[in-house]
């Protein structure tokens, strides 16, 4: 499949989704809604493929919605007013991109370098692991730069992650945070040296790729449920969903590889 705005390589059962914008520093505008969505679902129809990264090309991940091309992506006579047009963008573009990469088949791995601005934060956040460049910064620029809300889902990781005094914080005033302050409010997985990212991303995407791929979904749904549970409701939601698991050759496998001491060898 030809892509015109990122680069799709799918190699040994890892994808590597790359932002391919870097003029723009990988600013959002539909064309770019338009290939990320078709990667991922290209990702998901292969079975050979066990985990996907996602990296921005150039010295960027994503600076967010592409402001300068908003009046080519929608056109001032189609009768919207600008509200209106950016409601139909969210709920046709944006937003439907956010989930399809949160609900990927596949465990996501997020390489930030560079900024991650406003959207792009968002976009970042929606992935399961996210390492980031020593120099990377992460930056909510919708309510001091435009006078909006935060979007692409940033008021729901931000608080979930952060907690809200530093969420509140983040929205609000518009802080540049570096990598390894990101690193150090659970915000990230990792912060890592330049030169590293990538090296970073791919190890672990390697770890992924060897463990068992369809329980890692299994552990974003429990991660997701409990966010709003009870701890009594969580109990119970581990109990329906554990037997499903220790039903499966994985788990199998797994109780054998430890009785003999090896590495286990899943299914996928």
């Amino acid at each position: 499949m030809v892509f015109e705005t990122v680069l799709l390589d799918m190699n040994d059962g890892i994808a590597t989704l790359k932002l391919n914008r870097p003029e723009a520093l990988n600013a959002i505008n539909m064309d770019l809604i338009r290939d990320v969505r078709a990667a991922v679902k290209c990702v998901n129809e292969d079975t050979s493929m066990h985990v996907l990264v996602i990296s921005g090309a150039g010295r960027g991940f994503c600076s967010g919605a592409d402001l300068m091309s908003r009046s080519a992506d929608n056109p001032d006579d189609d009768g919207m007013t600008t509200g209106e047009r950016t409601g139909e963008r969210m709920r046709t573009g944006f937003n439907p991109m956010v989930q399809d990469v949160y609900d990927c088949r596949v465990p996501v791995v997020v390489a930030v370098n560079g900024v991650a601005a406003g959207g792009g934060m968002g976009f970042a956040l929606s992935g399961d692991i996210v390492v980031a460049a020593r120099s990377a910064k992460f930056i909510q620029v919708f309510v001091p730069n435009l006078g909006i809300i935060p979007d692409m889902g940033c008021t729901w990781h931000l608080p979930h992650l952060v907690g809200r005094a530093r969420a509140m914080g983040m929205a609000m005033l518009g802080d540049r945070i570096p990598a390894e302050q990101a690193e150090e409010w659970g915000l990230i997985w990792k912060c890592v040296d330049d030169d590293k990212i990538m090296e970073e991303a791919l190890a672990i995407a390697t770890r992924l790729k060897n463990g068992p791929t369809t329980t890692y979904k299994e552990v974003r749904n429990a991660i997701a449920h409990a966010e709003h549970a009870t701890l009594a409701e969580q109990l119970d939601y581990e109990r329906e969903r554990q037997p499903h698991l220790t039903d499966t050759p994985n788990f199998a496998e797994g109780v054998a590889a430890f009785k003999e001491k090896r590495i286990p060898v899943f299914k996928k």
